[in-house]
């Protein structure tokens, strides 16, 4: 739990250095968490109003699962930084070492895991803010919204970090697959949170 001890300014700082640990798969993964915990804020200011009785219980099990999430990709923060580590150590055998392809090869591997669980949990949280921006209080429907742009960041931050791997895998057809995947729940799940934002933002606008 190390990147997640660090103050915001530590974290920061450490992104803004030359360590390749954190990296841009850790700060996708953060914004993915940030997105659920807004949605959670929306959430937490619109339960216990008598005017948002009827829709309450829908409200307290999308604040569980947001909460959840939130949980889980903070969880990603760390897996993203615990992968580049051997990756950078695997860069740094040899090329004329026998074991050095097939290591690298586990290792780029490693690496395209924690922003393919990134793109998962980060969709899952847009489905969710979905339902916070329909049936929020009003005075939170703009932190919806902001949810919903961090999570469209945490989806293309994420992609372009399975993307980095995949290049240089060997094994093309594994590469492809997974390539495939991100981007299949990138366009299903950018849509929706610019779908979120727009609606939002017209509400606002008027």
């Amino acid at each position: 739990m190390e990147m997640l001890h660090k103050s915001v300014n530590d974290f920061t700082a450490a992104l803004a250095s030359k360590a390749s640990v954190p990296g841009g798969g850790s700060a996708s993964a953060l914004a993915g968490a940030l997105a659920a915990a807004l949605g959670g804020m929306v959430g937490g200011l619109t339960v216990g109003k008598k005017k948002y009785a009827a829709v309450e219980p829908i409200l307290r099990e999308l604040l569980d699962e947001a909460e959840k999430l939130r949980g889980q990709l903070l969880e990603c923060v760390e897996k993203d930084a615990a992968a580049l580590a051997p990756l950078a150590k695997a860069y740094a055998i040899p090329k004329d070492a026998p074991a050095r392809a097939e290591t690298l090869e586990a290792c780029l591997l490693a690496a395209a895991a924690p922003p393919m669980e990134v793109l998962e949990l980060t969709g899952r949280t847009i489905e969710l803010l979905r339902g916070f921006a329909d049936m929020g209080s009003p005075i939170a429907v703009s932190d919806a919204a902001v949810g919903a742009a961090l999570a469209l960041a945490a989806l293309r931050g994420a992609e372009i970090n399975v993307r980095v791997n995949t290049r240089l895998m060997q094994n093309r057809e594994r590469a492809a697959a997974l390539d495939a995947k991100a981007h299949a729940l990138v366009d299903k799940y950018a849509r929706q949170a610019e779908k979120i934002y727009d609606d939002i933002y017209g509400r606002l606008a008027r």
